[in-house]
């Protein structure tokens, strides 16, 4: 595994995998391919960036010239992290997604199999198996995803998959649980309350704040995506999962603590249309067939996370002010602050 490239490796997962990579004596240089949207920043990347492992390009994945030029520069493997993510995004920008995560993903395995890469693994969500009322996803269960995000993170899964049919690319899928931990875009629930939470600002959830997630901690997905890269068969989807299942009302209780702010804080706000009201996944295989075990427990990991954003509000604060407004959907009839992001 002496070169890898990293799609995505200036985002908040991508860049705690190549944190990862760096510090792995069998990986001589890690590439990283970044288009730095508002979710990508190279202070990500810190001490990495000055590497002598490390090589930065700014670039897109749809650029079917960059990235024939960086298959053609001899990574031996590359690890597909770049997409949109953010569900609340995706309502009204479908397009955009379906561009980056579909066509993105088809250019780069066109380019993979054409210089004989010699492994390519696709990051991807639990969020493609839909809502489940009871019992959890297998590998082997069909797609049912429902939001925008999700509809296009599935389609971007079969086409890689598709080329490991096709093509015999030599492809792996993982599909994780709810990131959480520092470096995250202030838009998804825990780094949005924590920043808003931190300033003493209101938060909002959805509903009732019934919806469910497993929430794992970043790095135990990037050491599940490392074990796939270095252990994983092409042709087979991982499931990584294992951390801690909580509603968002129990999510926003710690976090509530954590910030030293009270209950007075939450308002509630009509809830997104399919937002679907719980996931779940089963890590077996992982576990099993690579080793996989998640390491991090929940409370430390959020006090962690809370940490970083209280001692380093210069990473986070000039970002409050680009955040999207809430979706009109979301909207009550006064005004409110931005919605659930889950």
């Amino acid at each position: 595994m002496e070169h890898v490239l990293v799609t995505g490796g200036a985002g908040f997962i991508g860049s705690h995998f190549v944190k990862r990579l760096i510090q792995a004596e069998d990986v001589a240089r890690v590439t990283v391919l970044d288009a730095l949207t508002y979710a990508g920043h190279i202070e990500n990347l810190g001490a990495a960036f000055l590497s002598d492992k490390l090589r930065f390009v700014h670039g897109n994945i749809q650029d079917g010239v960059v990235v024939n030029d960086l298959m053609a520069s001899g990574p031996t493997a590359v690890v597909h992290f770049a997409a949109e993510s953010h569900v609340d995004r995706s309502y009204d920008a479908a397009g955009g997604f379906l561009s980056t995560n579909v066509l993105g993903t088809q250019v780069l395995v066109d380019a993979a199999h054409r210089h004989g890469i010699g492994k390519f693994v696709h990051v991807s969500t639990d969020e493609v198996y839909g809502p489940l009322a009871q019992g959890t996803a297998t590998e082997q269960a069909p797609l049912r995803p429902s939001v925008p995000y999700a509809v296009s993170k599935a389609a971007g899964d079969l086409v890689a998959l598709g080329a490991y049919q096709t093509l015999g690319l030599p492809v792996c899928v993982t599909r994780s649980s709810n990131n959480y931990g520092p470096y995250q875009y202030p838009e998804k629930i825990i780094p949005l309350f924590v920043t808003r939470l931190l300033r003493g600002m209101p938060v909002t959830l959805h509903d009732r704040g019934q919806h469910v997630r497993n929430w794992l901690h970043v790095e135990d997905n990037c050491a599940g995506i490392e074990a796939v890269l270095r252990h994983g068969r092409p042709g087979e989807v991982y499931n990584l999962g294992g951390g801690t299942d909580l509603s968002s009302k129990e999510l926003t209780d710690h976090l509530l603590r954590l910030c030293g702010a009270t209950w007075d804080a939450v308002t509630y706000i009509p809830d997104r249309p399919a937002n679907d009201v719980r996931y779940s996944i089963d890590w077996t295989k992982a576990r099993d067939h690579l080793g996989y075990r998640p390491r991090h427990r929940l409370g430390d990991g959020l006090a962690e996370t809370a940490e970083w954003y209280r001692r380093n509000p210069d990473r986070w604060a000039p970002m409050f002010r680009n955040l999207l407004p809430v979706i009109p959907f979301a909207r009550t009839a006064s005004p409110q602050p931005e919605g659930e992001h889950v």
